[in-house]
């Protein structure tokens, strides 16, 4: 494990649980580092996702391909987030999605026996996954909302608002994508502004 991924790591669990040396040690043998080259897959539809990620550097999305062959993005997820699919992941059953890094990626990996077992080295760990685990449900429930009843405006100004620097870094295509709307309309919007 690279010392700045370990430190960035170790920075989220503290913000919301008490961890100790020993707690430390335990966490951090917990996690393998691993890489991603841009444009390579992390998981495909059809396989099991076996990891969660947390991203330490670099940028991926998670996607599905309806049966028109369309993609439709998920996630966007750059520098300190987590990407997985949580219900494949949960379920041990097969993914919908892909996941496929935008940059060269760093990444710390746990399994889900080893999220378990650490659950139980490190009681403490089950109040962050509970808080990162329920901001997942809450961010998914706000996207299928905002697709809803927000105008593609309105969604774009959030994302502007919230994620600026995803501007800098994904390729429009895909923004437009996250935001359900048209590459055109995306241009159109950004025109506007």
């Amino acid at each position: 494990m690279t010392e700045s991924g370990e430190n960035k790591l170790m920075y989220y669990f503290k913000k919301w649980s008490d961890i100790s040396e020993d707690d430390e040690t335990i966490i951090l043998s917990a996690f393998e580092t691993t890489s991603i080259k841009r444009k390579k897959d992390l998981l495909v539809t059809g396989d099991v996702c076996q990891y969660l990620y947390f991203i330490t550097s670099g940028c991926l999305r998670s996607y599905y391909v309806d049966e028109k062959g369309v993609e439709h993005i998920y996630q966007i997820r750059m520098d300190n987030n987590w990407i997985s699919d949580l219900e494949s992941f949960f379920s041990q059953r097969p993914s919908k999605y892909y996941i496929e890094a935008l940059e060269d990626s760093q990444l710390l990996r746990i399994s889900t026996e080893r999220l378990e077992q650490l659950y139980t080295q490190v009681p403490k760990l089950e109040r962050y996954f509970r808080i990162l685990f329920q901001k997942a449900y809450i961010n998914a429930l706000e996207r299928l909302n905002a697709t809803m009843w927000e105008s593609a405006v309105d969604r774009y100004n959030n994302m502007l608002k919230e994620h600026p620097d995803m501007f800098q870094r994904v390729p429009l295509v895909y923004i437009a994508s996250y935001l359900g709307i048209t590459p055109e309309s995306l241009s159109r919007i950004r025109k506007k502004k």
